[in-house]
């Protein structure tokens, strides 16, 4: 297993200049998943016990977090994140807070799945982070409120144990537990500020809501689609071709470096599970003189199936969105997306139905983690 850096005890003070210049972080092995707690999913801080100088909804703020070093407010320095007051202890013989003592927030993901690793960002809290922080998770369905989350009768799953952390620096924590969860609880000891939260795992759909439905988006990311690779990410990741909604801005999509060979970019999703696909999408919003110039869908049935094409190599107009009716139903579990020569998509779109192969066997996964 990859080792992942920890990083303990204060950042220096801020002293001018670029204030990620001496910031603490690593790359994750697991930072490739789906971000679960990302707001575009849904995703939202629906509680915390306090949040005196800054916001619990900041958490969950897409991007880096942001530091003005002259930004106060009347109740002190206003900081993008998370930050509660400092605890203090009950009397004056007894100043400081006790080892049980923390505050906390509970954080709806935005689609249910299973959790691969967790990053907790202090950036720019360099001496008034948390001593240390714990995350638990449960799995409740519909749509709880936080006095349903707190009840006694809840049972919570530890997925990072009470773990002393570093200011100003990327806290990542690798998970291990195979259940499907719908929230979260996030606890710093004994009290202090989190710029940011990243929850990296996969989607795990409810087969009773797909069934319902019957034709949805396969490759959808709240539906449980993925990306499985992508040839270049260098402007921006291909998960973004699968986040829910049109894209907003050219970053919102798939941008790939200017190629200066005879090659060409693609990305590979895996389906929810087995479907016939009936229709595509393939949208270029935003991208204007960047867009691919041509693309093709290719399928296959298993990892070790063959590649069929499914949609030719076909022109695309920028800013533009594509719709394709196939000639017959097309059966697989992946997905290949070939752009020519480079540039990008901003979203992709496979409408269908699960097949009774493909429904058995997501209703199966879904017992096996716990639904």
């Amino acid at each position: 297993m990859v080792s992942i850096p920890s990083f303990t005890g204060d950042a220096d003070p801020f002293a001018g200049g670029d204030p990620y210049a001496d910031y603490r972080t690593a790359d994750f092995p697991f930072a490739h998943h789906a971000d679960l707690a990302d707001r575009r999913l849904g995703a939202g801080v629906i509680a915390a016990n306090d949040e005196f100088f800054a916001e619990r909804e900041n958490m969950l703020k897409p991007g880096a977090a942001e530091f003005d070093p002259e930004h106060f407010g009347h109740k002190g320095k206003i900081m993008d994140g998370w930050e509660t007051r400092r605890r203090r202890g009950v009397s004056a013989a007894q100043p400081h807070p006790t080892d049980e003592d923390h505050d906390w927030a509970l954080v709806r993901l935005g689609a249910p799945g299973v959790v691969r690793g967790i990053v907790i960002d202090t950036a720019h809290f360099r001496g008034n982070y948390p001593q240390a922080v714990s995350v638990e998770a449960v799995a409740v369905s519909g749509s709880p409120s936080p006095e349903d989350l707190l009840a006694d009768d809840v049972k919570w799953t530890v997925l990072v144990p009470r773990t002393a952390v570093g200011g100003h620096a990327a806290n990542g924590f690798a998970v291990d537990v195979e259940q499907r969860f719908t929230h979260l609880r996030v606890n710093q000891h004994p009290d202090g500020g989190i710029a940011r939260l990243r929850v990296y795992g996969d989607v795990a759909p409810d087969p009773a809501w797909l069934g319902v439905l019957g034709t949805f988006d396969l490759v959808a990311l709240e539906n449980g689609g993925r990306v499985e690779d992508a040839s270049d990410r260098f402007y921006s990741p291909a998960t973004n071709t699968i986040q829910p909604g049109r894209s907003r801005k050219m970053d919102d999509g798939w941008e790939t470096r200017r190629r200066r060979d005879k090659g060409n970019d693609w990305i590979r999703y895996q389906l929810v599970a087995q479907a016939e696909i009936r229709a595509v999408e393939i949208d270029t919003a935003y991208l204007k003189g960047n867009s691919a110039g041509w693309a093709a869908v290719s399928l296959r049935d298993g990892d070790a199936g063959e590649w069929a094409e499914i949609l030719p190599r076909t022109c695309l107009q920028p800013d533009t969105n594509h719709r394709f009716v196939l000639g017959a139903p097309a059966v697989g579990t992946h997905v290949r997306v070939d752009i020519y020569p480079d540039g990008g998509i901003s979203r992709l779109r496979l409408f269908g139905s699960l097949t009774e192969e493909g429904a058995n066997r997501l209703a199966a996964r879904h017992q096996e983690l716990g639904g």
